[in-house]
């Protein structure tokens, strides 16, 4: 029994009962209890009896239940044991801001002030997820759930303070998780500030869509909408490059095995032990919602197609993971067991001015959506 039905048990079979043949419903009960609060699961169900779980804990998704071409459901994101060992695994599967991804130089300049960032790494001088306790990921959000026809979802709101790990103004922070009934998981991110500040936001949910428990992603087919990447230094801080994928292992243009790129033999592949790179994604003309990434799992026929309105995506091969991590189940969690996309703006764009800007004003509103729609290869990509 995956997480998802877990949860959906503790509040009743009664009202499991009377969830189905509803659109779409929303649910909520308690998880577990922390130092600074109750730790609610809340879990949509669609018409399709796809499910999606997710913590009021940084809105840490646990449990994506989706069907393979047979009609066998599976958990399609890794997965923790515990709620111990949920409530303390920082940002793995998790809302990541103030900054998702790094910040280089101990902090940037704004308007002509400098602001410090207390969490950036002594040696490196990289202020990584947001600092001290990964940002946003160690944060208790409160939950509103709503259901309507043909989706339900929750809105997860968080207000960070001005000055919070070195980030000013105080920043009002509102993700909406929506599934649909067809089968797509939908994230609407909006926040306001008080003042001038940076922000850059994303979910860090590993991703194995063969199913959590299937082993390495090697045999997945990527396909990566994207004609340029930003090549890192050896701390993983972009060089300010925007260098054309055409010729090196990053052209995934057409689809190819997640494995022929995760162990080529290229420097910055080797460099980073694997994927852990951004990728400036191609944004067709008049297309608000464009298709940055496709995966295919030939074994499973599974299926996720992930459209965003950001500039890039980050994509990471889950390289350390080392098997110290257990996961659900008792697995031992290993490098190429899941992929992550992290849809963001560049990383140390504070710092690159010729990234596209991550500023944000008092009076103005930052909205970034991203989608990841399951399917089976049924109906292929087109």
């Amino acid at each position: 029994m995956g997480i998802a039905a877990r949860v959906a048990f503790t509040i009743g079979l009664t009202m499991l009962a009377g969830a189905e043949g509803r659109a779409g419903t929303a649910t909520r009960a308690p998880f577990g209890t922390a130092a600074d609060g109750v730790v609610e699961a809340i879990t949509l169900r669609n018409s399709h009896g796809m499910t999606v779980s997710f913590l009021t804990r940084s809105g840490k998704i646990i449990d994506i239940e989706a069907p393979d071409r047979k009609g066998v459901m599976a958990n399609l994101v890794l997965s923790q044991r515990d709620f111990a060992a949920w409530d303390g695994s920082g940002s793995f599967n998790s809302i990541v801001g103030r900054f998702a991804n790094r910040i280089d130089k101990g902090g940037f300049t704004l308007d002509g002030q400098t602001y410090a960032l207390p969490g950036s790494n002594p040696k490196t001088g990289v202020s990584i997820h947001g600092g001290p306790n990964n940002g946003f990921s160690g944060k208790l959000w409160t939950a509103k759930l709503f259901e309507r026809a043909g989706a339900s979802g929750a809105t997860l709101s968080l207000v960070s303070p001005d000055g919070e790990n070195g980030y000013p103004g105080e920043l009002s922070v509102d993700v909406t998780y929506t599934l649909t009934d067809a089968n797509v998981l939908r994230l609407d991110y909006h926040a306001t500030t008080t003042k001038p500040t940076v922000i850059n936001l994303t979910n860090h949910a590993y991703f194995n869509i063969g199913g959590a428990a299937s082993g390495a992603v090697y045999d997945q087919v990527l396909q990566v909408f994207a004609s340029h990447y930003t090549p890192t230094d050896d701390r993983s801080i972009p060089t300010g490059e925007i260098a054309p994928v055409a010729g090196t292992p990053f052209d995934l243009r057409k689809p190819r095995p997640s494995g022929e790129l995760i162990y080529a033999a290229n420097p910055q592949i080797v460099m980073a032990r694997g994927l852990d790179h951004n990728f400036v994604l191609d944004k067709p003309a008049g297309v608000a919602l464009p298709v940055a990434i496709r995966l295919h799992d030939p074994r499973s026929g599974r299926q996720m197609e992930v459209r965003t309105t950001e500039p890039g995506v980050q994509i990471y091969s889950s390289n350390g993971f080392n098997g110290s991590t257990i996961g659900a189940n008792g697995r031992p969690l290993r490098q190429s067991d899941a992929l992550a996309f992290e849809t963001q703006h560049y990383p140390d764009s504070p710092n690159k001015p010729n990234f596209p800007t991550t500023v944000l004003r008092p009076g103005e509103n930052f909205r970034s959506t991203t989608e990841f729609a399951f399917s089976t290869d049924a109906k292929p990509f087109k």
